[in-house]
């Protein structure tokens, strides 16, 4: 039975989705909610690009409410999109946008970086998606990620995932620039929420030539959160200070460390 309410429920979600959904951007329609005169729907942004044309019968449309349709909005709870995912969370229909665009149940973007990889799922599927498809390299250990790029030139979206205390995380060098200032930066996200990240914290070391290193220490950075690149800071220059090749080579060793917060 209750297997059998559960796709009742999303089914009825879906079909109101599907009720509420703008034929012009294909997006939720809020009130104010404009029809034309045969009754056809889509939502007061849209009515600007149509120059008062309904994209479904082409009659003339104007700022005509749709009265009946915004009181069913009004009116209506819906789950949570994710609820096959494990959400069990129900919102009225104003409010769930908002709780979906934040649900933890929702899935993540491949973290891959340099790439426009659309693939979504959630860190298991991810995990497996990073090792097959990118050729990610794999570790696992007692908190101690160490990685050896045969040269930071080359280094510019290289990523290694690291499993620790049950968690994954993602161990990244990035070249790009701050300013004018070319730079490399080593940095670690958490494969997960950012409730889970801050419970852990990491150090860095790169290492070079002559027993110079720089160090780091932080929280990683949830996955979730595409915009940090908070991290160790190597400019281009130190980096070939540090260098054990020629100028030529830019080769660094990062080592660092994975624990749990008090």
């Amino acid at each position: 039975m209750g297997d059998s309410e559960s796709v009742n429920s999303e089914t009825e979600s879906s079909s109101f989705r599907e009720l509420l959904e703008c034929p012009v951007c294909v997006t939720p329609m809020y009130p104010p909610i404009l029809q034309c005169s045969n009754g056809h729907a889509l939502c007061f942004s849209c009515l600007p690009k149509l120059q008062n044309q309904c994209p479904t019968c082409r009659s003339k449309i104007g700022p005509m409410r749709c009265i009946e349709l915004e009181k069913v909005a009004a009116s209506h709870e819906l789950h949570c999109k994710y609820q096959n995912m494990g959400c069990t969370a129900i919102y009225p229909y104003r409010s769930i946008l908002k709780h979906e665009a934040q649900c933890s149940y929702r899935p993540y973007s491949c973290p891959y970086p340099g790439s426009e990889c659309a693939v979504v799922g959630d860190i298991p599927y991810l995990v497996a998606h990073l090792r097959d498809a990118h050729k990610v390299g794999m570790q696992s250990g007692q908190g101690r990620p160490k990685s050896n790029p045969d040269k930071v030139e080359n280094a510019a979206w290289m990523l290694t995932v690291f499993n620790c205390f049950g968690h994954y995380f993602c161990l990244q060098y990035e070249a790009t620039q701050m300013g004018m200032v070319p730079v490399y930066m080593v940095y670690l996200r958490f494969m997960g929420e950012k409730e889970e990240a801050d419970k852990y914290g990491y150090s860095l070391e790169v290492t070079g030539k002559e027993e110079k290193k720089l160090t780091w220490e932080g929280v990683p950075r949830s996955i979730r959160d595409s915009e940090s690149r908070d991290g160790l800071i190597i400019e281009r220059s130190m980096a070939l200070l540090l260098s054990e090749g020629d100028h030529k080579e830019r080769t660094l060793r990062a080592k660092g460390k994975i624990w749990k917060q008090q």
